[in-house]
């Protein structure tokens, strides 16, 4: 960010990636940083202590609405992520990562905010009929996560078509790196496997082994954020897909 004393918020500021993104902000000289999460998911300790944290529901509208104020960019990553969370809760996450989200679109409309990103999904691609998988295909969501993921990315599209407010969303492939959860019943399987080799326990592989994936380290999810706010070449609801560019099995 050329103006360090640029007002940021992080959305989701205390959870792997966001608190990732905002070490990374301020590491670069932005001095105004506001963390917006409501630590169910997040971990305080994840907070950098120079950032401006509020400890806030983005479900909230009325609680949120006034930290947008003077704000030039906002990266929008507080969700209820995973798919089989949203499977078993539907209406509650649901109400996070689709209400949760236009709150955080209208909120930032009305401050004026030049652009937001949005951390969108892989998944919304569900089962294509080839690879790589490419922007231009058909969403085929499986799961409600996929979907909710999904109507946010129409939401930022729509709001940069009727109010003018800046969007990209990022669709993220498999992220992993420090701070990742490495336990519970939905940890991604990188950190499952290095949870277990630290343990000197073995790899748990289900079924067979071949199943493929794109990974991404969080640092190029990081940069990946920080290039979708500084470009001039994006802001019109565009989706970008962020991965490796490889699958591994």
């Amino acid at each position: 960010m050329d103006d360090k004393k640029t007002k940021i918020i992080v959305t989701g500021g205390a959870g792997f990636i966001g608190s990732t993104l905002v070490d990374e902000l301020i590491a670069g000289g932005s001095s105004d940083v506001h963390v917006i999460d409501n630590l169910v998911a997040g971990k305080r300790e994840n907070i950098h202590p120079k950032a401006n944290f509020h400890e806030l529901d983005i479900r909230d509208f009325d609680a949120i609405a006034p930290v947008f104020a003077g704000a030039r960019f906002v990266f929008h990553l507080a969700a209820l992520p995973r798919v089989q969370p949203s499977i078993l809760d539907p209406r509650t996450t649901h109400d996070v990562n689709v209400t949760g989200t236009l709150n955080v679109l209208v909120a930032a409309r009305d401050a004026k905010v030049k652009r937001v990103i949005y951390a969108a999904s892989s998944s919304t691609y569900g089962d294509q009929d080839e690879l790589p998988l490419r922007e231009g295909m058909d969403a085929r969501p499986k799961s409600p996560y996929a979907l909710q993921k999904y109507e946010g990315e129409l939401s930022c599209r729509l709001f940069s078509e009727i109010y003018g407010l800046e969007t990209v969303s990022l669709r993220y492939f498999n992220v992993y790196g420090p701070r990742a959860s490495s336990g519970g019943a939905y940890a991604l399987v990188i950190s499952i496997f290095l949870n277990q080799r630290k343990n000197g326990e073995p790899m748990t592989i289900v079924p067979d082994g071949k199943q493929s994936r794109d990974f991404t380290h969080v640092r190029d999810i990081v940069r990946a954020n920080i290039l979708a706010a500084e470009s001039s070449k994006v802001g019109r609801g565009e989706v970008i897909n962020i991965g490796g560019g490889k699958n591994h099995t």
